[in-house]
Protein backbone atom coordinates (compact mmCIF):
# COMPACT_ATOMS: atom_id res chain seq x y z
CA UNK A 1 0.00 0.00 0.00
CA UNK A 2 1.08 3.58 -0.82
CA UNK A 3 1.03 7.00 -0.15
CA UNK A 4 2.31 9.89 0.30
CA UNK A 5 0.22 11.40 3.39
CA UNK A 6 2.75 10.41 5.50
CA UNK A 7 5.80 12.19 3.87
CA UNK A 8 4.42 15.74 3.46
CA UNK A 9 2.11 15.92 6.76
CA UNK A 10 5.90 15.90 8.39
CA UNK A 11 6.62 19.06 6.49
CA UNK A 12 4.00 20.97 8.11
CA UNK A 13 6.04 20.77 11.42
CA UNK A 14 7.85 23.43 10.26
CA UNK A 15 5.33 25.94 10.49
CA UNK A 16 2.76 24.37 12.96
CA UNK A 17 3.72 23.08 16.35
CA UNK A 18 1.95 20.73 19.02
CA UNK A 19 0.81 23.92 20.19
CA UNK A 20 -1.48 24.34 17.13
CA UNK A 21 -3.15 21.43 17.43
CA UNK A 22 -3.73 21.30 21.31
CA UNK A 23 -5.68 25.16 20.93
CA UNK A 24 -9.32 25.92 19.24
CA UNK A 25 -10.25 26.29 15.84
CA UNK A 26 -8.96 29.54 15.67
CA UNK A 27 -5.09 28.69 15.30
CA UNK A 28 -5.33 28.32 11.49
CA UNK A 29 -7.97 31.03 10.95
CA UNK A 30 -7.60 34.27 9.23
CA UNK A 31 -9.30 37.49 10.21
CA UNK A 32 -11.68 39.28 8.15
CA UNK A 33 -11.68 42.70 7.56
CA UNK A 34 -15.00 44.43 8.27
CA UNK A 35 -14.22 47.71 7.37
CA UNK A 36 -16.13 47.44 4.54
CA UNK A 37 -19.18 46.42 6.54
CA UNK A 38 -19.09 49.33 8.86
CA UNK A 39 -21.15 51.48 6.17
CA UNK A 40 -17.74 53.47 5.99
CA UNK A 41 -17.33 54.54 1.78
CA UNK A 42 -13.71 52.55 1.12
CA UNK A 43 -11.30 53.55 -0.88
CA UNK A 44 -10.86 51.91 -4.48
CA UNK A 45 -6.82 52.55 -4.57
CA UNK A 46 -4.70 50.34 -2.82
CA UNK A 47 -3.08 51.95 -0.22
CA UNK A 48 0.37 50.51 0.20
CA UNK A 49 3.37 50.71 2.52
CA UNK A 50 7.10 49.54 2.37
CA UNK A 51 6.37 46.47 4.09
CA UNK A 52 3.34 44.89 1.44
CA UNK A 53 4.33 46.99 -1.62
CA UNK A 54 6.04 44.12 -2.84
CA UNK A 55 4.10 41.25 -1.72
CA UNK A 56 0.64 43.08 -3.22
CA UNK A 57 2.39 43.80 -6.45
CA UNK A 58 3.81 40.43 -7.08
CA UNK A 59 0.73 38.39 -6.37
CA UNK A 60 -1.97 40.85 -7.99
CA UNK A 61 -3.20 39.13 -11.53
CA UNK A 62 -3.16 42.38 -13.09
CA UNK A 63 -1.17 42.68 -16.11
CA UNK A 64 -0.38 47.05 -15.06
CA UNK A 65 -0.11 48.74 -12.36
CA UNK A 66 -0.54 52.11 -11.39
CA UNK A 67 1.42 53.53 -8.03
CA UNK A 68 0.65 57.02 -6.80
CA UNK A 69 3.37 59.19 -4.63
CA UNK A 70 1.69 61.28 -2.61
CA UNK A 71 1.36 62.72 1.29
CA UNK A 72 -1.33 63.17 3.09
CA UNK A 73 -0.64 66.59 3.58
CA UNK A 74 -0.77 67.96 0.44
CA UNK A 75 -3.49 70.15 -0.62
CA UNK A 76 -2.89 69.06 -4.56
CA UNK A 77 -2.92 65.22 -3.44
CA UNK A 78 -6.70 65.95 -1.74
CA UNK A 79 -7.81 67.54 -4.60
CA UNK A 80 -6.15 64.99 -7.01
CA UNK A 81 -7.29 61.74 -4.96
CA UNK A 82 -11.14 61.93 -6.39
CA UNK A 83 -9.99 61.98 -10.16
CA UNK A 84 -7.56 58.97 -9.14
CA UNK A 85 -10.92 57.22 -7.47
CA UNK A 86 -13.03 57.43 -10.41
CA UNK A 87 -10.42 55.62 -12.74
CA UNK A 88 -9.51 53.02 -9.53
CA UNK A 89 -13.22 52.06 -9.41
CA UNK A 90 -13.24 50.72 -13.01
CA UNK A 91 -10.46 48.27 -12.37
CA UNK A 92 -10.19 47.59 -8.26
CA UNK A 93 -11.95 45.21 -6.48
CA UNK A 94 -14.47 42.62 -6.38
CA UNK A 95 -16.95 45.25 -7.73
CA UNK A 96 -14.72 46.63 -10.77
CA UNK A 97 -16.00 47.65 -14.30
CA UNK A 98 -12.72 45.97 -15.66
CA UNK A 99 -11.03 43.75 -13.41
CA UNK A 100 -7.87 42.05 -13.71
CA UNK A 101 -6.21 44.70 -15.92
CA UNK A 102 -4.99 47.12 -13.98
CA UNK A 103 -3.98 48.00 -10.06
CA UNK A 104 -4.31 51.12 -9.04
CA UNK A 105 -2.15 51.55 -5.78
CA UNK A 106 -1.05 54.64 -3.51
CA UNK A 107 2.06 55.22 -0.92
CA UNK A 108 2.03 57.88 1.25
CA UNK A 109 5.61 59.16 1.12
CA UNK A 110 5.01 61.34 4.55
CA UNK A 111 4.99 58.43 6.71
CA UNK A 112 8.35 57.28 7.94
CA UNK A 113 7.43 53.90 7.46
CA UNK A 114 7.69 54.59 3.34
CA UNK A 115 11.01 57.05 2.76
CA UNK A 116 13.20 54.48 1.76
CA UNK A 117 10.52 53.14 -0.76
CA UNK A 118 10.12 57.07 -1.91
CA UNK A 119 13.42 57.50 -2.26
CA UNK A 120 13.92 54.23 -4.41
CA UNK A 121 11.64 55.92 -6.89
CA UNK A 122 13.39 59.29 -6.94
CA UNK A 123 9.97 60.84 -5.75
CA UNK A 124 10.52 64.15 -6.58
CA UNK A 125 6.82 66.16 -6.50
CA UNK A 126 3.63 65.12 -4.99
CA UNK A 127 1.78 63.74 -6.51
CA UNK A 128 3.71 61.25 -8.91
CA UNK A 129 2.70 58.66 -11.23
CA UNK A 130 4.29 55.29 -11.86
CA UNK A 131 3.14 52.96 -14.58
CA UNK A 132 4.40 49.01 -15.39
CA UNK A 133 3.95 45.99 -15.55
CA UNK A 134 3.77 44.63 -11.41
CA UNK A 135 6.33 42.28 -11.31
CA UNK A 136 9.06 45.30 -12.34
CA UNK A 137 7.82 47.26 -9.44
CA UNK A 138 9.04 44.40 -7.15
CA UNK A 139 12.02 45.77 -5.48
CA UNK A 140 12.73 48.07 -8.38
CA UNK A 141 13.70 51.54 -8.46
CA UNK A 142 13.75 54.44 -10.82
CA UNK A 143 16.20 57.42 -11.32
CA UNK A 144 15.50 60.22 -13.51
CA UNK A 145 18.52 59.98 -16.26
CA UNK A 146 17.61 56.03 -16.49
CA UNK A 147 17.68 55.73 -20.05
CA UNK A 148 15.70 52.50 -20.32
CA UNK A 149 13.45 51.41 -17.69
CA UNK A 150 10.17 49.32 -17.44
CA UNK A 151 8.98 51.58 -15.50
CA UNK A 152 7.36 54.54 -16.70
CA UNK A 153 6.28 58.26 -15.21
CA UNK A 154 3.12 59.08 -15.95
CA UNK A 155 3.23 62.77 -17.64
CA UNK A 156 -0.11 63.44 -18.23
CA UNK A 157 -2.63 62.75 -15.40
CA UNK A 158 -3.73 66.25 -14.20
CA UNK A 159 -7.42 65.14 -14.60
CA UNK A 160 -9.54 61.32 -14.11
CA UNK A 161 -10.02 61.71 -17.54
CA UNK A 162 -6.16 62.91 -18.86
CA UNK A 163 -5.05 59.62 -16.74
CA UNK A 164 -7.63 57.10 -18.46
CA UNK A 165 -6.79 58.72 -22.07
CA UNK A 166 -3.34 57.82 -21.13
CA UNK A 167 -4.08 54.26 -19.90
CA UNK A 168 -5.92 53.89 -23.03
CA UNK A 169 -3.04 54.38 -25.28
CA UNK A 170 -0.50 52.70 -23.27
CA UNK A 171 -3.14 49.73 -23.88
CA UNK A 172 -4.98 50.49 -27.15
CA UNK A 173 -7.81 50.27 -25.30
CA UNK A 174 -11.13 52.48 -25.22
CA UNK A 175 -12.11 52.56 -21.65
CA UNK A 176 -14.49 55.22 -20.55
CA UNK A 177 -15.44 56.90 -17.20
CA UNK A 178 -19.31 55.85 -17.13
CA UNK A 179 -18.42 52.08 -18.19
CA UNK A 180 -20.19 49.84 -16.20
CA UNK A 181 -19.99 46.20 -15.51
CA UNK A 182 -20.13 44.17 -18.28
CA UNK A 183 -20.34 46.99 -20.99
CA UNK A 184 -17.48 48.07 -23.77
CA UNK A 185 -15.61 44.31 -22.53
CA UNK A 186 -12.45 43.36 -23.98
CA UNK A 187 -12.47 39.76 -23.60
CA UNK A 188 -9.57 38.12 -25.46
CA UNK A 189 -10.77 35.05 -27.65
CA UNK A 190 -9.90 31.52 -25.18
CA UNK A 191 -9.74 29.75 -28.53
CA UNK A 192 -7.20 32.52 -30.92
CA UNK A 193 -4.85 32.97 -28.07
CA UNK A 194 -4.09 29.98 -26.11
CA UNK A 195 -1.74 31.78 -23.86
CA UNK A 196 -5.04 32.62 -22.02
CA UNK A 197 -4.81 30.04 -20.18
CA UNK A 198 -2.14 31.04 -18.11
CA UNK A 199 -4.21 34.01 -16.55
CA UNK A 200 -6.78 30.65 -15.44
CA UNK A 201 -4.18 30.03 -12.56
CA UNK A 202 -6.27 32.85 -10.91
CA UNK A 203 -9.66 31.74 -11.57
CA UNK A 204 -8.84 28.00 -10.21
CA UNK A 205 -7.76 29.88 -7.13
CA UNK A 206 -11.05 31.83 -7.33
CA UNK A 207 -12.61 27.76 -7.91
CA UNK A 208 -11.50 26.29 -4.90
CA UNK A 209 -12.08 29.15 -2.55
CA UNK A 210 -15.63 29.24 -3.63
CA UNK A 211 -15.94 25.31 -3.82
CA UNK A 212 -15.05 25.44 -0.07
CA UNK A 213 -17.16 27.99 0.89
CA UNK A 214 -20.35 26.66 -0.65
CA UNK A 215 -19.39 23.75 1.48
CA UNK A 216 -19.68 25.81 3.92
CA UNK A 217 -22.44 27.96 3.50
CA UNK A 218 -24.30 24.76 2.73
CA UNK A 219 -23.56 22.66 5.81
CA UNK A 220 -22.32 19.96 3.75
CA UNK A 221 -19.69 18.68 5.81
CA UNK A 222 -21.73 15.74 7.66
CA UNK A 223 -20.31 12.19 8.59
CA UNK A 224 -21.03 10.26 5.23
CA UNK A 225 -19.21 13.37 3.58
CA UNK A 226 -16.27 13.95 5.80
CA UNK A 227 -14.23 10.83 3.99
CA UNK A 228 -14.68 12.22 0.68
CA UNK A 229 -14.30 15.84 1.57
CA UNK A 230 -10.71 14.26 3.22
CA UNK A 231 -9.96 12.70 -0.13
CA UNK A 232 -10.40 15.67 -1.89
CA UNK A 233 -8.20 17.87 0.23
CA UNK A 234 -5.49 15.10 -0.32
CA UNK A 235 -5.54 15.77 -3.97
CA UNK A 236 -5.40 19.32 -3.40
CA UNK A 237 -2.43 18.91 -1.52
CA UNK A 238 -0.11 16.78 -3.46
CA UNK A 239 -1.56 18.56 -7.01
CA UNK A 240 -3.24 21.72 -6.62
CA UNK A 241 -1.61 23.94 -9.57
CA UNK A 242 -1.49 26.81 -6.99
CA UNK A 243 1.17 26.86 -4.53
CA UNK A 244 -1.17 28.72 -1.61
CA UNK A 245 -3.76 26.57 -2.66
CA UNK A 246 -1.75 23.11 -1.73
CA UNK A 247 -0.20 25.13 1.60
CA UNK A 248 -4.39 25.91 1.91
CA UNK A 249 -5.70 22.53 1.23
CA UNK A 250 -2.55 20.96 3.23
CA UNK A 251 -3.00 23.19 6.65
CA UNK A 252 -6.72 22.37 6.61
CA UNK A 253 -5.85 18.90 6.34
CA UNK A 254 -3.63 18.68 9.01
CA UNK A 255 -6.21 20.15 11.65
CA UNK A 256 -9.33 18.81 10.06
CA UNK A 257 -10.19 17.09 12.99
CA UNK A 258 -10.08 20.24 15.46
CA UNK A 259 -12.09 22.43 12.86
CA UNK A 260 -14.62 19.81 11.90
CA UNK A 261 -15.06 17.36 14.73
CA UNK A 262 -17.57 14.58 14.54
CA UNK A 263 -20.55 16.53 16.33
CA UNK A 264 -19.57 19.52 13.86
CA UNK A 265 -22.20 17.84 11.34
CA UNK A 266 -25.15 19.51 13.87
CA UNK A 267 -27.09 22.35 12.59
CA UNK A 268 -26.93 24.10 15.83
CA UNK A 269 -22.95 23.28 16.51
CA UNK A 270 -22.50 24.81 12.37
CA UNK A 271 -24.48 28.05 13.26
CA UNK A 272 -22.72 28.59 16.56
CA UNK A 273 -19.22 27.89 14.74
CA UNK A 274 -20.18 29.66 11.87
CA UNK A 275 -18.33 32.66 12.79
CA UNK A 276 -14.70 30.93 13.31
CA UNK A 277 -14.86 28.21 10.14
CA UNK A 278 -16.05 30.27 7.38
CA UNK A 279 -13.35 32.79 7.87
CA UNK A 280 -10.99 30.00 6.75
CA UNK A 281 -9.96 30.99 3.39
CA UNK A 282 -8.10 28.08 1.52
CA UNK A 283 -6.14 29.53 -1.22
CA UNK A 284 -5.36 32.90 1.44
CA UNK A 285 -6.49 35.81 2.61
CA UNK A 286 -6.63 37.44 -1.22
CA UNK A 287 -8.96 35.08 -2.48
CA UNK A 288 -11.82 35.04 -3.59
CA UNK A 289 -10.89 37.93 -5.29
CA UNK A 290 -14.37 38.39 -6.54
CA UNK A 291 -13.69 38.64 -9.78
CA UNK A 292 -12.70 36.57 -13.19
CA UNK A 293 -10.04 36.58 -15.31
CA UNK A 294 -10.03 33.75 -17.83
CA UNK A 295 -12.70 32.59 -17.15
CA UNK A 296 -15.07 35.56 -16.99
CA UNK A 297 -17.86 35.64 -19.18
CA UNK A 298 -19.61 38.19 -21.48
CA UNK A 299 -22.93 38.10 -18.88
CA UNK A 300 -22.87 38.68 -15.56
CA UNK A 301 -24.58 34.66 -15.12
CA UNK A 302 -21.96 32.66 -17.69
CA UNK A 303 -18.85 31.33 -17.07
CA UNK A 304 -17.50 31.71 -14.03
CA UNK A 305 -17.32 29.37 -11.53
CA UNK A 306 -18.32 26.25 -13.77
CA UNK A 307 -15.13 27.34 -15.79
CA UNK A 308 -12.96 27.63 -12.86
CA UNK A 309 -13.89 24.09 -11.60
CA UNK A 310 -13.51 22.72 -15.20
CA UNK A 311 -9.97 24.06 -15.54
CA UNK A 312 -8.94 22.85 -11.57
CA UNK A 313 -10.61 18.95 -12.57
CA UNK A 314 -7.94 19.29 -15.78
CA UNK A 315 -4.90 20.50 -13.94
CA UNK A 316 -5.11 18.01 -11.32
CA UNK A 317 -5.41 15.18 -13.91
CA UNK A 318 -2.28 16.13 -16.43
CA UNK A 319 -0.38 16.43 -12.99
CA UNK A 320 -0.41 12.96 -11.16
CA UNK A 321 1.47 9.59 -11.71
CA UNK A 322 0.06 6.41 -12.91
CA UNK A 323 -0.32 5.11 -9.43
CA UNK A 324 -2.45 7.55 -8.43
CA UNK A 325 -4.74 7.91 -11.60
CA UNK A 326 -7.89 5.72 -9.78
CA UNK A 327 -7.73 7.77 -6.41
CA UNK A 328 -7.91 10.47 -8.56
CA UNK A 329 -11.18 9.05 -10.33
CA UNK A 330 -12.98 8.20 -7.22
CA UNK A 331 -11.69 11.88 -5.27
CA UNK A 332 -12.74 13.99 -8.06
CA UNK A 333 -16.48 11.81 -8.58
CA UNK A 334 -17.04 11.68 -5.01
CA UNK A 335 -16.41 15.33 -4.46
CA UNK A 336 -18.69 16.56 -6.93
CA UNK A 337 -21.38 13.52 -5.77
CA UNK A 338 -21.34 15.31 -2.30
CA UNK A 339 -20.56 18.60 -2.88
CA UNK A 340 -21.14 20.64 -6.10
CA UNK A 341 -25.03 21.97 -5.88
CA UNK A 342 -26.01 22.63 -9.02
CA UNK A 343 -28.31 19.01 -9.11
CA UNK A 344 -28.71 17.96 -12.77
CA UNK A 345 -24.99 18.76 -13.77
CA UNK A 346 -24.09 16.70 -10.37
CA UNK A 347 -26.31 13.39 -11.78
CA UNK A 348 -24.97 14.02 -15.05
CA UNK A 349 -21.44 13.97 -14.02
CA UNK A 350 -21.83 11.06 -11.21
CA UNK A 351 -23.69 9.17 -14.07
CA UNK A 352 -20.43 9.45 -16.23
CA UNK A 353 -18.38 8.57 -13.42
CA UNK A 354 -20.52 5.17 -12.70
CA UNK A 355 -20.80 4.34 -16.26
CA UNK A 356 -16.61 3.54 -15.69
CA UNK A 357 -16.30 -0.31 -15.89
CA UNK A 358 -12.53 -0.84 -15.03
CA UNK A 359 -10.03 1.08 -12.88
CA UNK A 360 -7.82 3.45 -14.24
CA UNK A 361 -4.26 2.52 -14.36
CA UNK A 362 -2.41 5.19 -16.40
CA UNK A 363 -2.79 9.11 -15.73
CA UNK A 364 -2.79 9.26 -19.53
CA UNK A 365 -6.11 7.06 -19.38
CA UNK A 366 -7.77 9.27 -16.90
CA UNK A 367 -6.61 12.68 -18.21
CA UNK A 368 -8.48 11.49 -21.47
CA UNK A 369 -11.48 10.33 -20.06
CA UNK A 370 -12.56 13.95 -18.25
CA UNK A 371 -11.48 15.49 -21.30
CA UNK A 372 -13.91 13.33 -23.02
CA UNK A 373 -16.46 13.31 -20.56
CA UNK A 374 -16.31 17.52 -20.73
CA UNK A 375 -16.70 17.45 -24.21
CA UNK A 376 -19.83 15.43 -23.70
CA UNK A 377 -21.16 17.72 -21.36
CA UNK A 378 -20.19 20.29 -23.84
CA UNK A 379 -22.38 19.39 -26.38
CA UNK A 380 -25.03 18.56 -24.34
CA UNK A 381 -24.84 22.10 -23.23
CA UNK A 382 -24.22 23.94 -26.22
CA UNK A 383 -27.72 22.39 -27.77
CA UNK A 384 -29.10 23.22 -24.75
CA UNK A 385 -28.01 26.94 -24.92
CA UNK A 386 -28.80 27.19 -28.51
CA UNK A 387 -32.70 25.92 -27.94
CA UNK A 388 -32.85 28.74 -25.02
CA UNK A 389 -30.89 31.61 -25.84
CA UNK A 390 -28.60 31.34 -22.57
CA UNK A 391 -25.58 30.72 -23.90
CA UNK A 392 -22.38 33.13 -24.24
CA UNK A 393 -22.52 34.89 -27.46
CA UNK A 394 -18.73 35.44 -27.40
CA UNK A 395 -17.73 31.85 -25.60
CA UNK A 396 -20.16 29.01 -26.75
CA UNK A 397 -19.85 25.99 -25.83
CA UNK A 398 -17.15 23.94 -28.32
CA UNK A 399 -15.54 20.81 -28.67
CA UNK A 400 -12.02 20.96 -27.40
CA UNK A 401 -9.05 21.57 -28.47
CA UNK A 402 -10.23 23.20 -31.60
CA UNK A 403 -7.92 23.19 -34.65
CA UNK A 404 -6.60 26.17 -34.20
CA UNK A 405 -4.82 25.12 -30.66
CA UNK A 406 -4.02 21.75 -31.99
CA UNK A 407 -4.81 20.26 -35.90
CA UNK A 408 -2.47 17.44 -34.75
CA UNK A 409 -5.02 16.08 -32.58
CA UNK A 410 -7.77 15.59 -35.77
CA UNK A 411 -7.26 12.63 -37.30
CA UNK A 412 -10.80 12.96 -39.17
CA UNK A 413 -14.38 13.93 -39.45
CA UNK A 414 -17.15 11.36 -39.92
CA UNK A 415 -19.78 13.52 -42.08
CA UNK A 416 -22.84 11.15 -41.52
CA UNK A 417 -22.29 10.39 -37.70
CA UNK A 418 -20.94 13.78 -37.12
CA UNK A 419 -18.01 12.41 -34.90
CA UNK A 420 -14.30 13.14 -34.84
CA UNK A 421 -11.27 10.74 -34.82
CA UNK A 422 -8.77 12.11 -32.98
CA UNK A 423 -4.99 11.13 -32.20
CA UNK A 424 -5.22 11.22 -28.78
CA UNK A 425 -1.91 10.81 -28.35
CA UNK A 426 -1.71 14.04 -29.54
CA UNK A 427 -4.67 14.81 -27.40
CA UNK A 428 -2.72 13.95 -24.35
CA UNK A 429 0.24 15.92 -25.04
CA UNK A 430 -2.08 19.25 -25.84
CA UNK A 431 -3.77 18.55 -22.15
CA UNK A 432 -1.05 18.29 -20.37
CA UNK A 433 0.83 21.17 -22.35
CA UNK A 434 -2.44 23.68 -21.73
CA UNK A 435 -3.48 22.34 -18.14
CA UNK A 436 0.08 21.82 -17.08
CA UNK A 437 2.66 23.96 -18.23
CA UNK A 438 0.84 26.86 -19.72
CA UNK A 439 -1.39 26.94 -16.49
CA UNK A 440 1.44 27.24 -14.45
CA UNK A 441 4.03 29.96 -16.54
CA UNK A 442 2.39 32.91 -15.05
CA UNK A 443 3.21 31.82 -11.63
CA UNK A 444 6.43 31.05 -12.69
CA UNK A 445 7.38 34.23 -13.92
CA UNK A 446 6.52 35.60 -11.06
CA UNK A 447 7.91 33.26 -8.67
CA UNK A 448 4.78 32.59 -6.89
CA UNK A 449 5.34 28.98 -7.56
CA UNK A 450 8.24 28.73 -5.96
CA UNK A 451 9.59 28.61 -2.37
CA UNK A 452 8.52 31.72 -0.11
CA UNK A 453 10.56 31.35 3.00
CA UNK A 454 11.33 29.02 5.14
CA UNK A 455 7.16 28.26 5.98
CA UNK A 456 6.64 26.71 2.48
CA UNK A 457 10.33 25.39 1.93
CA UNK A 458 9.67 21.86 3.43
CA UNK A 459 6.42 21.20 2.03
CA UNK A 460 7.79 22.49 -1.39
CA UNK A 461 10.85 20.00 -1.48
CA UNK A 462 7.99 16.80 -0.03
CA UNK A 463 5.25 18.07 -2.47
CA UNK A 464 5.82 18.84 -5.74
CA UNK A 465 2.08 19.17 -7.65
CA UNK A 466 3.34 17.31 -10.94
CA UNK A 467 5.71 14.92 -9.35
CA UNK A 468 4.40 13.78 -5.68
CA UNK A 469 6.44 11.57 -3.66
CA UNK A 470 4.97 8.28 -3.47
CA UNK A 471 5.88 5.63 -0.71
CA UNK A 472 5.20 2.71 0.76
CA UNK A 473 3.58 3.25 4.11
CA UNK A 474 5.65 1.96 6.57
CA UNK A 475 8.92 3.79 4.56
CA UNK A 476 7.18 7.08 5.25
CA UNK A 477 6.82 6.64 8.75
CA UNK A 478 9.91 5.74 9.54
CA UNK A 479 11.23 8.27 7.60
CA UNK A 480 9.08 10.26 9.81
CA UNK A 481 9.70 9.07 13.04
CA UNK A 482 13.21 8.82 12.48
CA UNK A 483 13.37 12.97 11.60
CA UNK A 484 13.94 14.50 14.92
CA UNK A 485 12.54 17.50 13.18
CA UNK A 486 9.71 16.29 12.28
CA UNK A 487 8.74 13.39 14.82
CA UNK A 488 6.63 15.35 17.22
CA UNK A 489 4.09 16.00 14.46
CA UNK A 490 3.58 12.99 12.94
CA UNK A 491 3.54 11.08 15.96
CA UNK A 492 0.38 13.27 16.83
CA UNK A 493 -1.19 12.76 13.26
CA UNK A 494 -0.42 8.82 13.83
CA UNK A 495 -2.56 8.94 16.93
CA UNK A 496 -4.99 11.52 15.62
CA UNK A 497 -5.65 8.85 12.85
CA UNK A 498 -6.24 5.46 15.18
CA UNK A 499 -9.42 7.91 16.01
CA UNK A 500 -10.78 8.76 13.31
CA UNK A 501 -14.03 6.41 11.65
CA UNK A 502 -12.14 6.70 7.91
CA UNK A 503 -8.78 5.32 9.41
CA UNK A 504 -9.90 1.87 8.83
CA UNK A 505 -10.44 2.81 5.27
CA UNK A 506 -6.91 3.54 4.74
CA UNK A 507 -6.89 0.89 1.76
CA UNK A 508 -8.91 3.67 -0.12
CA UNK A 509 -5.67 5.46 -0.29
CA UNK A 510 -3.58 2.48 -1.81
CA UNK A 511 -2.92 4.78 -5.16
CA UNK A 512 -1.85 8.01 -4.08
Amino acid sequence: MKLFLGLFLCAFSVCCSSATFSGSRRSILREVNDKDQTGVDHDYAVELNATNFDSVLKDTPATFAVVEFFAHWCPACRNYKPHYEKVARLFNGADAVHPGIILLTRVDCALKINTKLCDKFSVGHYPMLFWGAPPKFVGGSWEPKQEKSDIHVIDDARTADRLLNWINKQTSSSFGLDDQKFQNEQLSSNVSDPEQIARAIYDVEEATSIAFDIILEHKMIKPETRAPLIKFLQLLTAHHPSRRCRKGAGELLVSFDDLYPTDFSSSQKQDDDKSQVTNFQICGKEVPRGYWMFCRGSKNETRGFSCGLWVLLHSLSVRIEDGESQFTFNAICDFVHNFFVCEECRQHFYKMCSSVSSPFNKARDFALWLWSSHNKVNERLSKEEASLGTGDPKFPKTIWPPKQLCSSCYLGHDQKSNKIEWNQDEVYKALRNYYGTTLVSLYKEKGIVGNEGTEGAALEDLIVASNAIVVPVGAALAIAVASCAFGALACYWRSQQKSRKYFHHLHSLKNI
